[in-house]
């Protein structure tokens, strides 16, 4: 039985750059911190921050006025924002800077006056805080849009002045017969300069595709709630492969295995390459003999930590040396 290792895979920089600043915050401001919704969307991540002072929380009134808050990685609304600042929060913001990139999209597009078509999942936290950019009732508003027959038959005030954002974690494949759709019945609709699907997505879903040519089982490491764990799952799915996400190593059943020769194994950009290393050596104790890493694209995108953070790593630095 042969494993072979997605390449790109896991943490991406938005999210190492998220988990990066509780962890900061904690060394620096000392426990608890509170953090607003999951910093990210995987188990393990949060359960680890949980045993180091961070508390999760949903409702800004569950945060003591004055304590520390960090926004998750997924962004929040602007209502978000205006109640910390009335509670008096000190605010630390983890939001992803390529979903930080749509939220200005979306702003831009609001004071000129267009209507805005939002290609997302609902209840998702990244579509309620890009949903909640919009505030203001002068505006045109923000629809959403799941699927084709959401896009083949949502009304507009004006042809002419309609714009669309994506959330940055769907499927490629799904997203692309969407926009064609948008497309068609509203040629001048307003597109992103840039494609709003980060390229971690992108680059963990065409691996995925090509491990769907190779392999008779695809497993995901990443959690159910994470939105782009899930499109891994549904690729191979799709494609008539067998799979399952999974958590935890214990999760992977012998059962599965049976009569497998080749096994792609992959992680979610919010999962943690540790978990994956686990399940490598569940693996290998089921009888897998042959672990190969596949050549992938390096990804060398990097975010900076907010500068306040930036600024206590710089001076615990100089005391270390």
């Amino acid at each position: 039985m042969k494993v072979i290792l997605a390449n790109p895979r896991g943490f991406c920089a938005g999210v190492d750059r998220a988990i990066d600043i509780v962890e900061h915050a904690l060394d620096w401001l000392g426990a608890p911190v509170y953090v607003r919704h999951e910093v990210v969307h995987n188990r393990y991540v949060v359960e680890k921050l949980q045993k180091q002072g961070a508390v999760f929380v949903e409702d800004l009134a569950d945060v003591p006025e004055g304590a520390v808050l960090i926004f998750s990685a997924h962004g929040v609304s602007r209502r978000v924002r205006e109640q910390s600042q009335q509670r008096h929060l000190r605010v630390l913001d983890a939001t992803c800077p390529l979903v930080t990139k749509v939220h200005i999209e979306v702003l831009k597009n609001l004071r000129e006056g267009y209507e805005i078509i939002l290609i997302g999942h609902k209840g998702h936290p990244e579509v309620d805080g890009t949903m909640g950019q919009y505030t203001n009732s002068k505006e045109r508003a923000i629809s959403l849009v799941e699927t084709i027959e959401d896009a083949e038959r949502i009304q507009v005030q004006d042809v002419n002045k309609v714009a669309m954002v994506t959330q940055t974690t769907l499927s490629l494949d799904d997203t692309k017969k969407i926009v064609e759709v948008l497309l068609k019945r509203f040629p001048s609709i307003r597109q992103p300069r840039k494609d709003d699907i980060c390229y971690a997505t992108q680059n963990r879903q065409n691996v995925v595709k090509q491990l769907t040519e190779i392999c008779d089982l695809i497993l995901i490491v990443g959690s159910k709630n994470s939105s782009n764990s899930n499109r891994l799952h549904e690729i191979a799915v799709k494609r008539g492969i067998e799979s399952y996400l999974i958590d935890y190593p214990e999760e992977v059943l012998p059962t599965w295995l049976q009569n497998k020769c080749c096994i792609g194994l992959s992680a979610g950009a919010s999962a943690p390459e540790t978990l994956v290393q686990q399940v490598v050596e569940v693996l290998r104790k089921y009888g897998a003999t042959e672990i190969v890493e596949q050549p992938g694209i390096a990804e060398t995108v990097t975010f900076r930590l907010p500068k306040e953070l930036l600024n206590h790593t710089k001076q615990k630095n100089k005391s270390v040396h």
